[in-house]
């Protein structure tokens, strides 16, 4: 069989599972798979949230490094009262308080993330059999170019 042949035969499989793993159990009506294309786009966007709550804390970590550089050059420049005031007001200081970003991403992970992301789960199995995507998965059979 060509290289071709077999991934066409491969792609079939792999579209059939698909199929089924985001298929509109019998009897869902249509609002029904309206309400968890909602729910899982506002998932999405709280994950897209939780990644800018990473970037976040990676972008302070490294402003507070290039602080602690500053205040050394502060030093070496002869300007030790400045450095001394940066270093006591800044350098290491809470970002909320008596939090670090790691903490704050911490707070978000264990509270507000996993409490959303388990209710959608209960809810995605309540209603859809865990199936995920539904909606989507629709909406690409009805646009896709044959």
């Amino acid at each position: 069989m060509s290289e071709l042949g077999e991934a066409e035969g491969a792609g079939t499989v792999t579209d059939e599972r698909r199929a089924g793993r985001h298929a509109r159990p019998a009897g869902m009506n249509d609002a029904t798979v309206e309400a968890l294309g909602l729910l899982s786009e506002a998932l999405e966007r709280t994950q897209r949230a939780r990644g800018r709550l990473y970037d976040f804390h990676q972008l302070t970590g490294g402003a507070d490094r290039t602080v602690g550089e500053a205040v050394a050059a502060l030093r070496a420049a002869g300007h030790a009262e400045q450095a001394d005031l940066l270093e006591r007001e800044v350098q290491g200081a809470d970002v909320l308080a008596d939090m670090w970003t790691f903490q704050v991403v911490e707070a978000y992970d264990e509270g507000y993330y996993r409490r959303f992301t388990e209710v959608e789960q209960r809810v995605r199995e309540a209603l859809a059999g865990g199936r995920g995507h539904i909606a989507e998965a629709e909406m690409k059979r009805r646009r896709e170019t044959h």
